[in-house]
C-alpha cells in the first residue's frame, strides 16, 4: 500500500521570518564567536602585561647580588626573610596566584630560591615550555610568547624576567603568575555583555528588517498573488493592485499586471463578440451552402422515366460554400444539357457569381430552345462581364446531347479534358483545344466540339480540385491516376463509378486538408 504525504506548503511571511531569524542567529553567533577570540587574546595581553609591571616593580625592589648569593649557598638570612614579607606583600596586593623567584636547570627542572608554597633549594618540573625558559635564563631576553600552562598548582600565565647581578649575569629568574580563572571569568563577562547586547541590537534589526520586507515586498506580492488567483477564476479585475505603493519595480510590476488583465477582459469580450458573430456568420454559411446544394441536382435518378441514359453527380466543397457547379436539364423532349463549371476564387464571393452563372446558363439554354453551346456561352459571357468588379470567371464544360441520336456538341471554356469511354474500351482523355473562360472578357466566340455517343459509351466530366488534389508530401493526384481509378472497375454503374474515384482521392491525399472544391459528373448512354 502506498501512502502519499502532501509536502506542507510555507508561505512567503514564514520563509521571509525564518530566514531573518536565522540570519540573525548566525549573525549574533559569529559575533561572539570572533569576539570571545580577540577578546580571549586582548585579556590575556593585559594580564600577562600587569604580571610584568609587577615583575619589573619586585626587580627594582630587591637585591640581584643577594639572589646570585642564594643560588650558591642555598642559606636563608635575615634579608631572605625580608624579601619573603616584601614578595607576600606584592602577590596579596596585586592579586597574582604565584610569585616566585628560581633556577632553571637543563634536566627540565627548576629549584626555588623563593616560593611562597615551599623552601628555599626545593626542586619541582617544569610545566611551562622550557626552551623558552631556557632562552631567557640563558640569553637575558624577555619571552615573546605567554606562557600558559598546565600544572598541579592550577592553569596559569606566567610573566617571567631574568634576575642579573650587579656584573650583569642572569643568576636566576623572577615568575609573576596569574591565575587563567581570572581572565576566563573576565572573558565570560564580556561574552554575556556582548551576547546581551547583540541580541539587542540584531532584534532592532530583525524587527526593522521584517518591517521594512513585510511593508514594500511581501505584502505587495501576497495581494499580486491574490489578485492574479482572483482574475484566474473569476477573469474579473479589482482595484487591489493600486494601492501597492512601493515606489520601485513591484509598484511597476502590479500596475503592468493591473493593465494586463484589463487588456486580457478586453480581449475576451471581444473575442466573445467575435465568437457570436463567427457563430452567425456559420449559421447563415450553413444556410448558404444548404441552399447552393438544393440549387444542385440531388435526386437520382433525375429521370426515372428516361431509360436511354444514366447519370449521376457529386460536389464536395472546399468551404461551407464553393465556386463549383454541376447541373444537366432536357431542354427539349430530345436534348439534355449537362454543365461543369468552376468559378474562380472560393468562399462566399465565388458560391455567389457561380448561382448566378449556373441560372444564366439554364435560362439561356432554356429560353428558346437554344442547341447550340457556344451561343449559350456568348451570351452569358457578356451579362457576366457586366458589373464584374471582382474580376472573378468561370470555366465551362457545356454539352448538348441528342438523345435519340448520340450526338454531343460542346463548348469548353478553359475547363478540365472531359474523359470518354468507349463500350468496348477504357476511359481516355478527350482533348481538343478550348476557348478562354467565361466573365474572362467581353465579346468572346466559343469554339464548339462534336462527337458522337453510341450504346454503352460513358462521358465523365470534372472540375479541377479532382486533379489538383494535393497529399502532404505536396504531390498532385493528376490525371493519370484519376483515369487509373476510372478503370479499376470501367463497368460499374455512375454512381459506383465516382465513389471509386472519390475514395482513392481520400486515400491519396489521406489527413491533408483539401484546398478546392471537388466536382464530378458521369453519364452513360444507353
Amino acid at each position: 500500500m502506498t501512502t502519499i504525504f502532501k509536502k506542507k506548503k510555507f508561505g512567503i511571511h514564514a520563509k521571509a521570518l525564518a530566514g531573518i531569524i536565522v540570519f540573525t542567529l548566525l549573525i549574533n553567533i559569529a559575533m561572539c564567536i570572533s569576539g570571545s577570540l580577540v577578546f580571549d587574546r586582548s585579556v590575556q595581553k593585559i594580564y600577562n602585561e600587569r604580571g610584568y609591571v609587577v615583575a619589573n616593580i619586585i626587580l627594582h625592589h630587591i637585591d640581584h647580588d643577594k639572589i646570585a648569593e642564594y643560588t650558591k649557598t642555598w642559606y636563608e638570612d635575615d634579608y631572605y626573610q625580608d624579601m619573603v614579607e616584601y614578595l607576600k606583600s606584592v602577590q596579596e596586593f596585586s592579586n597574582a596566584a604565584y610569585i616566585y623567584i628560581g633556577v632553571p636547570r637543563e634536566d627540565h627542572t627548576i629549584q626555588y630560591i623563593y616560593d611562597s608554597g615551599s623552601n628555599m633549594g626545593f626542586v619541582d618540573p617544569i610545566a611551562a615550555s622550557f626552551d623558552e625558559l631556557w632562552k631567557v635564563y640563558t640569553e637575558g631576553v624577555k619571552p615573546n610568547s605567554y606562557l600558559v600552562r598546565h600544572s598541579q598548582y592550577g592553569y596559569l600565565t606566567s610573566s617571567c624576567l631574568p634576575v642579573e647581578d650587579s656584573k650583569g649575569n642572569v643568576v636566576a629568574l623572577l615568575f609573576v603568575d596569574t591565575n587563567m580563572e581570572v581572565i576566563h571569568s573576565t572573558l565570560r563577562r564580556f561574552i554575556i555583555a556582548m551576547i546581551i547586547i547583540a541580541i539587542v541590537l540584531l532584534g532592532a534589526f530583525c524587527f526593522l528588517n521584517w518591517h521594512y520586507m513585510n511593508t514594500y515586498i511581501i505584502h505587495p506580492l501576497i495581494v499580486l498573488t491574490k489578485n492574479i488567483k482572483h482574475f484566474a477564476d473569476e477573469t474579473t479585475t479589482d482595484d487591489s493592485l493600486n494601492n501597492i505603493k512601493t515606489g520601485d519595480e513591484l509598484e511597476e510590476l502590479a500596475k503592468s499586471v493591473y493593465s494586463m488583465e484589463q487588456d486580457i477582459v478586453e480581449y475576451i469580450d471581444n473575442i466573445e463578440t467575435i465568437t457570436a458573430e463567427k457563430e452567425r456568420i456559420t449559421a447563415e454559411l450553413n444556410v448558404a451552402a444548404k441552399i447552393q446544394a438544393d440549387m444542385l441536382p440531388r435526386i437520382f435518378p433525375p429521370f426515372p422515366e428516361r431509360k436511354e441514359f444514366d447519370i449521376y453527380a457529386t460536389m464536395t466543397p472546399a468551404k461551407e460554400v464553393g465556386g463549383d457547379f454541376y447541373d444537366f436539364f432536357l431542354v427539349d423532349n430530345d436534348h439534355l444539357a449537362l454543365v461543369m463549371a468552376d468559378v474562380s476564387g472560393k468562399g462566399v464571393p465565388a458560391a455567389l457569381f457561380m448561382v448566378n452563372a449556373k441560372t444564366l446558363i439554364k435560362y439561356r439554354a432554356l429560353m428558346d430552345k437554344v442547341f447550340s453551346p457556344s451561343d449559350i456561352l456568348y451570351d452569358v459571357n457578356n451579362q457576366l462581364c457586366e458589373g464584374n468588379d471582382a474580376d472573378l470567371f468561370v470555366t465551362v464544360w457545356l454539352g448538348i446531347i441528342e438523345i435519340s441520336t448520340g450526338k454531343v456538341i460542346a463548348a469548353n471554356a478553359g475547363h478540365e479534358h472531359p474523359v470518354i469511354k468507349r463500350a468496348d474500351g477504357k476511359f481516355e482523355l478527350d482533348i481538343y483545344k478550348h476557348s478562354p473562360a467565361v466573365a474572362a472578357m467581353e465579346g468572346i466566340k466559343f469554339r464548339e466540339n462534336e462527337f458522337q455517343l453510341n450504346h454503352g459509351d460513358c462521358l465523365f466530366v470534372y472540375t479541377d480540385g479532382v486533379p489538383e488534389a494535393t497529399n502532404s508530401q505536396n504531390e498532385r493526384y493528376g490525371a493519370e491516376r484519376m483515369l487509373t481509378a476510372l478503370n479499376l472497375n470501367p463497368n460499374a454503374n455512375m454512381k459506383e463509378l465516382l465513389e471509386i474515384v472519390e475514395n482513392d482521392i481520400d486515400i491519396f491525399v489521406e489527413d491533408s486538408p483539401q484546398f478546392d472544391d471537388i466536382t464530378m459528373l458521369s453519364f452513360k448512354y444507353l
